[in-house]
């Protein structure tokens, strides 16, 4: 592969299945896997730790820089949900495959159960206000839109990686 850009983009609402689709992406097309959120776990320590320590702002600045970084490789990338809010990362994205990942809040609802997640700390409604407020965002930027609401991610997956290797071909 001589492009050095990501093959996709995945972004969406929490809960909606960025990472798993995208895991199962990568595999199927034999590449790397860039979660941006696990970067920055992974640096810095838990997200909700980062929130209550050093504030949202701080975190979405360590936000963009991963996905500074996340752009610059062939890879599969999920951003946080809450990555595309930056303008310069908006303005990024342009030319680039986005696929928007959706789900229904009653889908969501069974996988914020227990999550750690600081903006849904109280669940669906939290989420409901949040998507509420991105969707327009995720709306413009995205090429496609997956729903995992009542699709197999594996099948989401296969559809997908169909769809990069007739448009890279």
């Amino acid at each position: 592969m001589a492009d050095s850009r990501p093959l996709v983009i995945l972004i969406g609402a929490p809960g909606a299945g960025k990472t798993k689709i995208g895991k199962r992406l990568s595999r199927i097309l034999g590449v790397e896997f860039i979660d941006t959120d696990k970067r920055i776990v992974a640096s810095h320590g838990p997200i909700a730790a980062i929130f209550s320590r050093d504030g949202e702002r701080y975190f979405r600045a360590l936000e963009r820089a991963e996905v500074v970084r996340a752009l610059s490789k062939p890879a599969i990338v999920a951003f946080g949900g809450g990555a595309v809010l930056d303008e310069e990362t908006q303005k990024d994205l342009s030319g680039h495959r986005v696929v928007q990942v959706s789900v229904s809040p009653e889908a969501v609802a069974s996988r914020l159960r227990g999550s750690k997640r600081p903006l849904v700390a109280n669940g669906v409604e939290d989420w409901k206000a949040l998507v509420a407020v991105r969707a327009p965002i995720y709306d413009a930027l995205a090429s496609r839109t997956v729903d995992t609401s009542h699709t197999s991610l594996d099948s989401i997956a296969a559809e997908l990686a169909a769809w990069i290797i007739k448009d890279t071909a």
